[in-house]
């Protein structure tokens, strides 16, 4: 299950909203081993894709070793959709290489409005599990 605060889970909607149309990413980090996303980093899709999404490879360097420098890890990696539902592609699935990570997808298509689906998996070996998701006031 994932537990997060209302702020956080709003920010990655808003940053969502904000690259739409295309596909926006990111990650949550938080102390290693609480498995509780504490810190918001906002990433550039290298791509700039309504289609796909992937960190500038420099980029995902200096906030992995500045993760590291912090005892900190991405206990979030989130993205968008912007036209299919909030649900892993192969792609996504293919490239998921953070076992203890929540992989958080927002889908911002059209027919939401100004709603947004935000939904979470475990992505373990390919093996896509999606689990509860709990927003705190906090």
């Amino acid at each position: 299950m994932l537990t997060i605060s209302r702020e956080l889970a709003d920010r990655i909607i808003a940053h969502a909203r904000a690259d739409h149309p295309d596909e926006a990413c990111g990650v949550v980090a938080g102390p290693v081993g609480s498995d509780s996303p504490e810190r918001f980093v906002p990433m550039e899709n290298a791509e700039r894709s309504p289609t796909f999404y992937r960190f500038d490879s420099l980029e995902q360097l200096r906030v992995w070793r500045e993760m590291d420098d912090r005892d900190e890890e991405p206990v979030i990696i989130y993205h968008s959709h912007t036209a299919t539902e909030a649900y892993p592609s192969r792609t996504d699935i293919s490239y998921a290489s953070e076992p203890n990570a929540h992989y958080v997808l927002v889908s911002t298509r059209e027919e939401l409005g100004e709603k947004a689906e935000f939904r979470s998996y475990r992505i373990v070996d390919g093996v896509v599990s999606e689990e509860e998701v709990t927003i705190t006031s906090g």
